[in-house]
């Protein structure tokens, strides 16, 4: 029974975020606040409790660049695919059509289903889903789309074309101040992201076979145990219905792009990974995940649409329930 309630439980938090907003409770840009706090502070803290209560194979870093590819192909093919689109449309798919909300949802769901040990492989394949969604997949959709960094599309004027117009710098000096761009962009997205600066904090450690003190996992105790709750409450402070057909389109092409490449990678993970059928079942139930939390910060970031982002995170976390308990079912583990 609390294999089911557990993520239930996640959605009525989503709705209960929502009906607060809904009702006056909360403003409409108050989710932000709810923001900051997740991904600088309560999100970290819940990585470093995993880190620091459960022991980590190095043999499991087969996972973590399992989901790397994971995360990066989906938003290769979107770009391919999508070339004749304009490019709002296009960034709002590459955004949100690749990556995993593990801490927030996976870890919950796999430890209902499983017990504690299970978040242990949980946390390893989103060290390589983070590279992405902490940063990569915002990088790769700008670099890909001439997006400019700090701005959002409308205020770049973007039109009906597939990318935003770029001029390739032709004189040596032009060259090298663009290098520097893109490598302080790429450095400020990856290591500006205190969840993924942690991650890389605690494989150090992990390589290093440096214990963490327990004490530092008492006072992220709170923190972790605070992170689904955090995390699901601004998605649905965000979230609002699609204002129009092409929102409700955009959604469903989402949909569209998640649902294959999910189940194509769970019967990878299933087949093909060398581990024991306990630790390729949550690897199942990794891909197999809803929108990343970060997806709605970059969406919102880049498109100034939180909302429709937040939206497409809730239908995907129902969708991911249903497809979670069907494959747990069938895995029989």
């Amino acid at each position: 029974m609390s294999a089911i309630l557990s993520p239930v439980g996640l959605l009525l938090i989503i709705l209960a975020g929502y009906l607060f907003k809904r009702f006056g409770l909360f403003g409409q840009r108050d989710y932000r606040v709810l923001q900051t706090a997740e991904f600088n502070l309560v999100l970290p803290g819940a990585i470093i409790y995993s880190f620091a209560t459960n022991p980590h194979d190095i043999s499991l870093l087969w996972l973590t660049l399992f989901a790397f590819f994971t995360a990066l192909i989906p938003v290769v093919f979107i770009f391919f695919a999508t070339r004749k689109r304009n490019v709002t449309d296009r960034a709002f798919l590459m955004l949100n059509g690749a990556g995993y909300n593990l801490g927030c949802f996976v870890f919950p769901v796999s430890q209902a289903f499983w017990g504690a040990g299970a978040v242990v492989p949980a946390a390893m394949f989103d060290v390589g889903n983070c590279i992405m969604v902490a940063g990569g997949t915002n990088v790769l959709t700008q670099q890909l789309l001439h997006i400019q960094p700090g701005k959002t599309l409308a205020e770049q004027h973007a039109g009906d074309a597939p990318t935003l117009p770029y001029v390739k710098p032709k004189d040596k000096d032009a060259r090298r101040l663009a290098r520097r761009a893109l490598v302080r962009n790429i450095c400020k997205s990856f290591f500006g992201s205190v969840p993924f600066d942690t991650y890389l904090l605690m494989i150090v450690l992990m390589l290093a076979q440096a214990p963490i003190p327990s004490w530092i996992a008492t006072l992220c105790q709170p923190l972790s145990n605070a992170n689904a709750f955090i995390a699901m409450f601004m998605v649905g402070m965000l979230m609002d219905l699609p204002e129009n057909k092409h929102d409700t389109m955009e959604v469903l092409a989402v949909i569209a792009w998640r649902l294959p490449f999910s189940i194509a990678f769970a019967f990878a993970a299933w087949f093909l990974l060398p581990f024991d059928p306990s630790i390729r079942a949550v690897a199942v139930l990794s891909v197999l995940a809803p929108i990343a939390i970060f997806s709605t910060l970059f969406t919102d970031k880049v498109l100034g649409n939180a909302k429709l982002a937040g939206f497409s995170l809730s239908i995907t976390a129902i969708i991911s329930l249903v497809m979670m308990s069907v494959a747990h079912a069938l895995m029989g583990v």
